[in-house]
Protein backbone atom coordinates (compact mmCIF):
# COMPACT_ATOMS: atom_id res chain seq x y z
CA UNK A 1 0.00 0.00 0.00
CA UNK A 2 1.50 3.84 -1.15
CA UNK A 3 2.07 5.12 2.11
CA UNK A 4 2.21 8.96 1.57
CA UNK A 5 1.73 10.58 5.42
CA UNK A 6 5.39 12.33 5.01
CA UNK A 7 5.97 13.08 1.16
CA UNK A 8 9.33 14.84 0.72
CA UNK A 9 9.46 17.15 -2.09
CA UNK A 10 12.93 18.22 -3.14
CA UNK A 11 14.25 22.00 -4.05
CA UNK A 12 18.03 22.66 -4.65
CA UNK A 13 17.09 26.37 -4.63
CA UNK A 14 16.20 26.13 -0.77
CA UNK A 15 18.91 23.23 0.17
CA UNK A 16 21.25 25.90 1.77
CA UNK A 17 24.24 24.35 -0.55
CA UNK A 18 23.32 21.00 0.45
CA UNK A 19 23.45 17.84 -2.00
CA UNK A 20 20.00 16.61 -2.70
CA UNK A 21 21.31 12.83 -1.99
CA UNK A 22 22.17 14.23 1.25
CA UNK A 23 19.22 16.00 2.29
CA UNK A 24 17.52 13.05 1.17
CA UNK A 25 19.00 10.73 2.62
CA UNK A 26 19.34 12.37 6.18
CA UNK A 27 15.30 12.49 5.80
CA UNK A 28 14.73 8.85 5.20
CA UNK A 29 16.45 8.22 8.72
CA UNK A 30 13.44 11.01 9.79
CA UNK A 31 11.01 8.53 8.72
CA UNK A 32 9.73 10.00 5.82
CA UNK A 33 7.49 7.43 3.44
CA UNK A 34 8.10 9.07 -0.38
CA UNK A 35 10.00 11.41 -2.58
CA UNK A 36 9.27 13.44 -5.40
CA UNK A 37 12.52 14.84 -6.89
CA UNK A 38 11.53 18.07 -8.44
CA UNK A 39 14.35 19.96 -10.36
CA UNK A 40 13.25 23.16 -12.79
CA UNK A 41 16.36 24.43 -13.42
CA UNK A 42 18.45 20.94 -14.68
CA UNK A 43 19.30 19.43 -17.97
CA UNK A 44 17.29 16.14 -18.69
CA UNK A 45 20.90 14.92 -18.36
CA UNK A 46 21.51 16.20 -15.13
CA UNK A 47 17.91 15.06 -13.97
CA UNK A 48 18.44 11.79 -14.97
CA UNK A 49 21.48 11.20 -13.39
CA UNK A 50 20.19 12.85 -10.29
CA UNK A 51 17.09 10.99 -10.39
CA UNK A 52 19.41 7.43 -11.05
CA UNK A 53 21.24 8.62 -7.53
CA UNK A 54 18.42 9.09 -5.35
CA UNK A 55 17.00 5.79 -6.53
CA UNK A 56 19.96 3.60 -5.64
CA UNK A 57 19.94 5.58 -2.19
CA UNK A 58 16.27 4.48 -1.61
CA UNK A 59 16.82 0.94 -3.02
CA UNK A 60 19.07 0.56 -0.28
CA UNK A 61 16.86 1.29 2.68
CA UNK A 62 15.38 -1.73 4.40
CA UNK A 63 11.81 -0.38 3.77
CA UNK A 64 10.18 0.37 0.10
CA UNK A 65 10.39 4.49 -0.15
CA UNK A 66 9.01 5.37 -3.33
CA UNK A 67 10.41 7.47 -5.89
CA UNK A 68 8.39 10.15 -7.43
CA UNK A 69 9.82 12.20 -10.71
CA UNK A 70 7.86 15.76 -10.57
CA UNK A 71 6.61 16.66 -14.42
CA UNK A 72 8.97 14.61 -16.46
CA UNK A 73 7.42 11.00 -17.18
CA UNK A 74 10.61 10.65 -19.81
CA UNK A 75 12.86 10.81 -16.81
CA UNK A 76 10.82 8.74 -14.77
CA UNK A 77 10.82 5.91 -16.97
CA UNK A 78 14.37 6.04 -17.92
CA UNK A 79 15.56 5.50 -14.51
CA UNK A 80 12.42 3.53 -13.52
CA UNK A 81 10.48 5.64 -10.88
CA UNK A 82 7.63 4.14 -9.18
CA UNK A 83 5.72 7.31 -10.59
CA UNK A 84 5.24 10.62 -11.42
CA UNK A 85 3.80 13.94 -10.46
CA UNK A 86 1.77 15.98 -12.76
CA UNK A 87 0.65 19.70 -12.59
CA UNK A 88 -2.55 21.13 -14.55
CA UNK A 89 -0.15 21.89 -17.69
CA UNK A 90 2.05 18.84 -17.66
CA UNK A 91 1.03 15.41 -20.35
CA UNK A 92 -3.08 14.60 -19.85
CA UNK A 93 -3.44 11.66 -17.24
CA UNK A 94 -4.36 9.86 -19.93
CA UNK A 95 -1.67 10.16 -22.05
CA UNK A 96 0.91 9.33 -19.33
CA UNK A 97 -0.99 6.00 -17.86
CA UNK A 98 -1.35 4.93 -21.92
CA UNK A 99 2.81 4.84 -22.03
CA UNK A 100 3.40 4.04 -18.63
CA UNK A 101 0.88 1.69 -17.86
CA UNK A 102 -1.78 0.68 -15.10
CA UNK A 103 0.90 -0.30 -12.51
CA UNK A 104 2.64 2.85 -12.93
CA UNK A 105 1.93 5.51 -9.91
CA UNK A 106 0.52 8.88 -11.20
CA UNK A 107 -0.12 11.67 -8.71
CA UNK A 108 -1.97 15.18 -9.85
CA UNK A 109 -2.20 18.47 -8.28
CA UNK A 110 -5.52 19.70 -7.87
CA UNK A 111 -5.92 23.33 -6.62
CA UNK A 112 -10.12 22.93 -6.82
CA UNK A 113 -12.73 20.55 -6.27
CA UNK A 114 -13.13 20.40 -10.08
CA UNK A 115 -9.61 19.90 -10.49
CA UNK A 116 -9.73 16.76 -8.00
CA UNK A 117 -12.84 15.43 -9.63
CA UNK A 118 -11.70 15.51 -13.06
CA UNK A 119 -8.36 13.75 -12.02
CA UNK A 120 -9.88 11.13 -9.87
CA UNK A 121 -12.50 10.13 -12.91
CA UNK A 122 -9.20 10.01 -15.35
CA UNK A 123 -7.76 7.24 -12.88
CA UNK A 124 -5.19 9.03 -10.94
CA UNK A 125 -3.74 7.03 -7.91
CA UNK A 126 -3.43 10.25 -5.77
CA UNK A 127 -3.82 14.34 -5.70
CA UNK A 128 -1.70 16.68 -4.39
CA UNK A 129 -3.81 19.07 -3.24
CA UNK A 130 -1.92 22.48 -3.91
CA UNK A 131 -1.37 24.97 -2.37
CA UNK A 132 -2.92 24.33 1.09
CA UNK A 133 -1.61 27.69 2.98
CA UNK A 134 0.63 30.46 0.97
CA UNK A 135 4.36 29.50 0.08
CA UNK A 136 6.95 31.04 -1.64
CA UNK A 137 8.09 27.74 -2.88
CA UNK A 138 6.34 28.13 -5.78
CA UNK A 139 4.70 30.88 -7.54
CA UNK A 140 2.90 29.45 -10.25
CA UNK A 141 0.00 28.26 -8.02
CA UNK A 142 -3.96 29.53 -7.04
CA UNK A 143 -4.66 30.89 -4.15
CA UNK A 144 -4.56 29.44 -0.79
CA UNK A 145 -7.49 26.62 -0.64
CA UNK A 146 -7.11 26.26 3.28
CA UNK A 147 -8.48 23.45 5.42
CA UNK A 148 -11.83 24.42 3.75
CA UNK A 149 -10.32 23.15 0.49
CA UNK A 150 -9.29 19.98 1.91
CA UNK A 151 -12.50 19.54 3.26
CA UNK A 152 -14.48 20.56 0.00
CA UNK A 153 -11.99 17.96 -2.22
CA UNK A 154 -12.25 15.13 0.83
CA UNK A 155 -16.27 15.30 0.34
CA UNK A 156 -15.75 15.03 -3.69
CA UNK A 157 -13.34 12.06 -4.28
CA UNK A 158 -12.20 8.99 -2.46
CA UNK A 159 -8.33 9.09 -3.75
CA UNK A 160 -5.94 9.55 -1.41
CA UNK A 161 -4.81 13.44 -0.43
CA UNK A 162 -1.76 15.18 -0.05
CA UNK A 163 -1.89 18.70 0.80
CA UNK A 164 1.28 20.45 -0.19
CA UNK A 165 1.90 24.16 0.19
CA UNK A 166 3.27 26.05 3.60
CA UNK A 167 2.96 22.77 5.48
CA UNK A 168 5.25 22.83 8.56
CA UNK A 169 5.43 21.41 12.28
CA UNK A 170 3.07 24.07 13.20
CA UNK A 171 0.36 23.19 10.81
CA UNK A 172 0.79 19.27 9.47
CA UNK A 173 -1.80 18.21 11.75
CA UNK A 174 -4.62 20.68 11.22
CA UNK A 175 -4.22 19.53 7.21
CA UNK A 176 -4.44 15.65 8.48
CA UNK A 177 -7.07 16.43 10.58
CA UNK A 178 -9.01 18.26 7.93
CA UNK A 179 -9.20 15.19 5.70
CA UNK A 180 -5.77 14.48 4.07
CA UNK A 181 -3.89 11.37 4.51
CA UNK A 182 -0.54 12.80 4.13
CA UNK A 183 1.55 16.33 3.93
CA UNK A 184 4.03 16.97 1.39
CA UNK A 185 6.79 19.31 2.63
CA UNK A 186 9.48 21.58 0.87
CA UNK A 187 11.31 23.90 2.92
CA UNK A 188 10.33 22.28 6.68
CA UNK A 189 12.88 19.71 5.37
CA UNK A 190 14.89 21.04 2.66
CA UNK A 191 15.78 23.94 4.58
CA UNK A 192 16.10 22.54 7.86
CA UNK A 193 19.69 22.91 10.04
CA UNK A 194 18.88 19.46 10.31
CA UNK A 195 16.75 17.75 7.92
CA UNK A 196 16.68 14.36 9.67
CA UNK A 197 15.28 16.13 13.13
CA UNK A 198 12.88 18.11 11.02
CA UNK A 199 11.70 14.67 9.43
CA UNK A 200 11.44 12.70 12.23
CA UNK A 201 9.26 16.29 14.04
CA UNK A 202 6.86 15.87 11.31
CA UNK A 203 6.69 12.23 11.49
CA UNK A 204 6.04 12.37 15.11
CA UNK A 205 3.26 14.76 14.63
CA UNK A 206 1.66 12.69 12.09
CA UNK A 207 1.73 9.40 14.67
CA UNK A 208 -0.22 11.03 16.70
CA UNK A 209 -3.09 12.04 14.71
CA UNK A 210 -3.13 8.72 12.82
CA UNK A 211 -2.56 6.52 15.62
Amino acid sequence: MLDLSLYLVTDRDLSQGRATGNIVAAAVRGGITCVQLREKQASTREFVAEARAVKALLAAQERHIPLIINDRLDVALAVGADGVHLGQSDMELCDARRIAGANFIIGISAESVADAMAAAAAGADYLGISPVFATATKTDTASPLGLEGIRAIRAAVSLPLVGIGGINQNNASAVLQAGADGVAVVSAIVSAACPRSAAAALKQQIHSITQ
